[in-house]
């Protein structure tokens, strides 16, 4: 485990506004657990050894730099928030000789565990995929992107609910944002992809349908919990997961 920590660089997403927070500050400074949402995340990348953390802000990003000022992360600016897949690509200038795994973290999931990291890089390894994504399943999958698979049980395609037919609504797999990429051609395959879709952005989620295309494999995991994988969108989802978290849910990792 040690040799695949040592090869891997973590992305930490960090750039939204979120919308649906009803504030002024940036999603990822709302706390939870008294520190600020994406601290949580550089925390456990950090604690899995991961000597690299790049951090894509955005949306008052100032705001945002400042509060990690003394975390020794590397930071990079998203100035137009385009998508998930325009957020990584703003990162191909730091990345360009990187060959190895790249994590993709989101910084609004803040209890994602260690263990199920290690068990989706590990997963990544053994397939041998291009691609593997950390994925859940909810009762209500209404908002996420859905997790279509083929017959080897590989992923086909990540369907956005916004584009999803009736039938793919009724996936409850979904995509918890949290990936593993071979960097090797990776910039490449953001490179094509296009915002040909209802939200005008470059979904990250797309890259997986590219590769599919292109005959690779790409590979998914669960998360060994289902609350430690969610993420917060609204005011709401941080009280209720605030709440998961003080009454102590059994987690891998406490």
């Amino acid at each position: 485990m040690k040799k695949i920590i040592a090869n891997t660089i973590a992305v930490i997403l960090a750039g939204g506004k979120g919308k649906r927070m009803n504030s002024k500050l940036p999603k990822v400074l709302h706390k939870i657990a008294g520190k600020p949402l994406i601290s949580h995340v550089i925390s456990t990348a950090k604690s899995l050894g991961i000597k690299r953390i790049i951090v894509v802000i955005g949306y008052k990003g100032e705001l945002v730099k400042k509060a990690l000022a003394k975390d020794k992360v590397e930071i990079v600016w998203q100035k137009k928030q385009l998508g998930t897949g325009h957020a990584l690509m703003q990162t191909q200038k730091l990345l360009k000789n990187f060959s190895d795994t790249i994590l993709v973290l989101c910084g609004d999931v803040p209890f994602l565990s260690t263990e199920s990291i290690i068990h989706l890089l590990q997963e990544h390894i053994n397939k041998k995929a291009q691609a593997t994504v950390l994925t859940t399943v909810v009762k209500d999958a209404s908002g996420y992107g859905r997790i279509v698979r083929n017959k080897p049980n590989l992923v086909e395609k990540i369907v956005e609910d916004k584009e999803a037919s009736k039938a793919e609504k009724k996936i409850r797999e979904i995509n918890t944002g949290t990936f593993c990429f071979a960097a090797k051609g990776f910039f490449g395959l953001l490179k094509q992809i296009k915002a040909d879709n209802k939200s005008k952005e470059y979904y990250l989620t797309d890259v997986v349908k590219l590769l599919n295309q292109k005959g690779k494999k790409v590979a998914a995991v669960k998360s060994l919990t289902k609350w430690e994988a969610l993420g917060i969108n609204s005011s709401g989802q941080l009280k209720e997961l605030e709440k998961i978290w003080t009454n102590k849910p059994k987690r891998p990792n406490v």
